[in-house]
């Protein structure tokens, strides 16, 4: 093979295997150039085609060539041996050319050649095993630990760029993967669900098979390789802790540890919630998570404290649930039993018998309730008077029960005594002072001043609340105790409780008052019987008497009443539609005298109604309209036939059920709507209709249509709802005027209704949106002629009126200069 030919092959070879050179071409002048050579190709390769100018002959390379890169006199630059990237990632050398005698002419020239990267290193894990731990709960996302691996390949190159990711997770519970890798770092978190549900108790440890691979694990040629992780599961320590306990008003120096919180891991941030929101919080947390009391705490102000503990990573945000602390303030004898009063008033009756119980005494301690601070204990230590002996009473230690100790108490000894009674606490002593009342016993009855009342007439007609008799009774007990209060009840001839007594609490008098209308009718003559009782009972032994009842006969006249009304109001309800002497109801009334009654309206102002005058059946005798009057009401009088024809009134409202009568209509004028003329595109107006009828909850559910069949061509209407509709153009070649489009309208009712009304639209210039019509074209207005022959007219008239104004005046001041020289001729001269 010639070395021109030979001179060819390498050139097109080196076109295959590296390109262009730096400057696109494969031969040229001796200067300065990079290369750039994929790593592991074939030796023997060409690489540039240096040319010299004379007196150069032949050229010398110098530099990091290891034995790899050649030149041949001629100028041909190759390398032998293929290149290897991880050895030697570039080769700087030099080139010379040399005349014949080998001197240097030109050079060195320097020339670099970058070796490109293929993948021809796998990855490799720098431990085949790994170690973890993480706790439970912990935050989703956040790395515990990592995997590395390294790979010689380029790393600006996808050849040495990793991708990690986990193949086995054991065990796997349900298929839920509780552990995550970042792709690119290798670092290992926990998912949600790992975050949820890992359990050092169920599971105490996991295995992770973790690959890794390269090109960035998208093709199928990369290269890969697999380590084991294990991972223990620790217990979360991110637990709020047991309740506390602070003694109240503690003397130690603040603040005061009390307790503390621990985050997973170090570096967190921690901070307390008040949940109460107080106005001086006396808690504090440092940022190892230790709590602190600030102040000396007083449980009898605040018995405990309940707020929250709160993680937050460097930015701020929660780690966790925050954690409730309880703090129970524990109390201390710091407080003195206390009085309940001033003065505790307790009563007993005489003749009671010994261990009776006279009251319980309680005092009060502010210290914790049912502990030893708060148990008191009770002892009298001072008795007055200490008549008829000391001693007459005792109180039990724990409960202060006051019971009486020694003999029966008479009010005629005294009617009171003091106690001064002694509460003490485990520290505390504190004087009470208690006052016994002896109350006399209720053992003698009411007497009445006499036992017969004798007879009382009077009309049946007087008034409620008049006082009719006066009664009286006496009780020797003690006065203004309940043994001495008389209560006086009516215990025969009232059944129908028309009379009552009330007392006077100062003299026990009996004040007979009516209670409810007397009745001639129904009771004449009554035979009434009072008994004077106390409210508190009659000690045993005792009992009432003749001596506590009384009589009395009432008698009562007759007087002639107005008939009475069964009820107040009658009420009656038909349809609007009922038919002419259709019966809608009836009155029924009674003469208390038994006179027959004779019954008529009053107010029917509309002629719907009539009476029965006899039966008090109330008909129709005209069309009723519950639009015009949903419920009619009248008055319905009751007149007494014969006798003084007494009258009485009672009401009747009838109520009117709708009917579907009325067929719909527009809610109101439309005579203002207008579409722009001329139409660029069809326009639309909106109309409301509405119906006179009663509505159902959901409201009118109207139907509409065009009323015939020729507006088709030009109009539709479309339904925007129960009441509004809209009516639209089918095109735009309209004529500037004013169109009334005929529209049906139906109310869907039982049966339905259909009106046809007749919307007006007209089409005119707009100006800003609204309709501009000249004065010439507007019904209602003059034209300009009218306008002007109306001015001149006026003027006219005006012109007519000052013409006979003026004639007036003239006249008038001629008579007046007549009239003036005639009284100067008459009237004599004066001297």
């Amino acid at each position: 093979m010639s070395p021109a030919l030979l001179r060819s092959l390498c050139l097109l070879t080196l076109y295959l295997t590296i390109g262009y050179g730096q400057e696109g071409k494969f031969s040229g002048p001796l200067k300065p150039m990079t290369f750039s050579i994929f790593e592991g190709q074939e030796p023997s390769q060409v690489i540039f085609q240096f040319k010299a100018n004379p007196p150069a002959v032949s050229f010398e390379l110098t530099g990091e060539t290891d034995n790899i890169f050649m030149i041949q006199s001629d100028g041909l630059l190759y390398y032998v041996r293929a290149l290897d990237r991880e050895t030697r990632a570039t080769h700087h050398l030099q080139i010379s050319a040399l005349d014949a005698q080998g001197a240097t002419v030109e050079g060195p020239v320097p020339i670099t050649i970058e070796v490109k990267d293929i993948n021809d290193n796998r990855p490799m894990f720098l431990q085949s095993k790994y170690e973890g731990s993480v706790r439970q709960n912990s935050r989703p996302g956040k790395p515990f630990m990592s995997v590395n691996a390294t790979d010689l390949d380029d790393p600006a190159t996808p050849n040495g760029q990793l991708f990690y990711q986990i193949v086995i997770q054991l065990p796997n519970v349900n298929n839920v993967m509780y552990f995550q890798i970042d792709n690119k770092t290798g670092a290992i978190s926990l998912t949600p669900q790992g975050s949820q549900q890992l359990d050092p108790v169920k599971n105490p440890s996991y295995n992770l098979v973790v690959s890794v691979q390269d090109m960035g694990g998208q093709t199928e040629n990369s290269f890969s390789d697999t380590a084991s992780v294990d991972i223990k599961v620790k217990e979360n320590i991110w637990k709020a802790p047991e309740p506390v306990e602070v003694e109240e008003n503690s003397t130690a120096p603040h603040p005061l540890k009390i307790t503390q919180v621990r985050w997973n891991e170090p570096g967190a941030h921690y901070s307390l919630s008040d949940r109460d929101k107080l106005p001086v919080f006396p808690f504090s947390i440092d940022q190892e998570g230790d709590i602190y009391v600030t102040q000396p705490l007083d449980r009898e102000k605040k018995d405990s404290y309940t707020f929250y503990a709160i993680a937050k990573d460097e930015n701020g945000k929660p780690l966790a649930f925050p954690l409730e602390i309880h703090v129970k303030v524990r109390d201390i004898n710091d407080n003195p039993p206390t009085c309940p009063f001033p003065v505790t008033v307790f009563e007993i009756q005489e003749n009671e018998g010994l261990g009776s119980s006279i009251g319980t005494f309680t005092a009060n301690d502010m210290d914790e309730k049912n502990t030893i601070n708060s148990i008191l204990k009770y002892k009298i230590v001072a008795q007055t008077p200490q008549i008829p002996t000391d001693g007459l009473f005792l109180v039990e230690e724990y409960t202060g029960k006051l019971q009486l100790a020694r003999q029966a108490l008479k009010k005629q000894d005294t009617p009171q005594y003091n106690l001064t009674v002694e509460v003490s606490d485990p520290d505390f002593k504190t004087s009470c002072f208690v006052q016994i009342h002896v109350i006399d016993i209720n053992d003698q009855i009411p007497i009445f001043e006499k036992s017969d009342y004798g007879n009382l007439t009077l009309p049946e007609d007087t008034a409620v609340g008049t006082i009719i008799l006066i009664i009286q009774a006496t009780d020797a007990d003690e006065p203004f105790t309940g043994s001495s209060k008389i209560l006086y009840r009516i215990i025969q001839g009232d059944s129908e409780g028309r009379l009552g007594v009330d007392t006077d609490p100062q003299t026990n008098r009996g004040y007979v008052t009516i209670k409810k209308p007397l009745d001639f009718e129904t009771a004449a003559f009554s035979n009434i019987v009072f008994k004077a009782e106390n409210p508190e009972p009659l000690v045993s032994g005792v009992t009432y008497n003749a001596s506590s009842f009384a009589s009395l006969k009432l008698i009562l006249t007759d007087v002639n009443e107005a008939p009475v009304f069964s009820q107040d109001v009658f009420q009656a309800k038909v349809r609007e539609d009922v038919a002419i002497n259709t019966k809608v109801g009836n009155v029924t009334a009674r003469d208390p005298e038994g006179l027959h009654i004779r019954y008529s309206l009053s107010g029917d102002t509309r002629g719907w109604l009539k009476i029965d005058p006899v039966t008090g059946e109330i008909f129709s005798v005209a069309p009723l309209d519950r639009e015009a009057e949903s419920v009619y009401q009248v008055q319905v009088v009751a007149t007494e036939v014969g006798g003084s024809s007494l009258k009485s009134t009672s009401n009747f409202h009838l109520t009117l059920m709708d009917v579907n009568d009325n067929p719909p209509r527009l809610a109101k004028d439309y005579t203002g709507l207008f579409i722009c003329h001329p139409l660029t595109a069809p326009g639309s107006v909106i109309f409301e209709a509405t119906d006179d009828d009663q509505q159902s909850f959901r409201g009118p559910q109207f139907t509409f249509a065009l009323g015939s069949e020729n507006l088709k061509n030009d109009w539709e209407v479309s339904k925007i709802n129960g009441t509004h509709a809209r009516l639209s153009t089918k095109h735009t070649n309209f004529e500037e005027r004013l169109y009334k489009i005929a529209i049906r309208i139906n109310d869907g009712g039982r049966p339905p209704l259909e009106g046809t009304v007749f919307l007006p639209v007209t089409f005119c210039p707009c100006v800003e949106g609204s309709c501009f019509r000249p004065v010439d074209t507007q019904e209602g207005r003059p034209t300009v002629a009218m306008a002007v022959g109306i001015l001149l007219t006026t003027l006219l008239v005006i012109g007519i009126i000052l013409a006979v104004v003026f004639i007036r005046m003239k006249n008038d001041k001629g008579k007046d200069n007549v009239e003036n020289a005639q009284t100067t001729e008459v009237q004599p001269l004066r001297s």
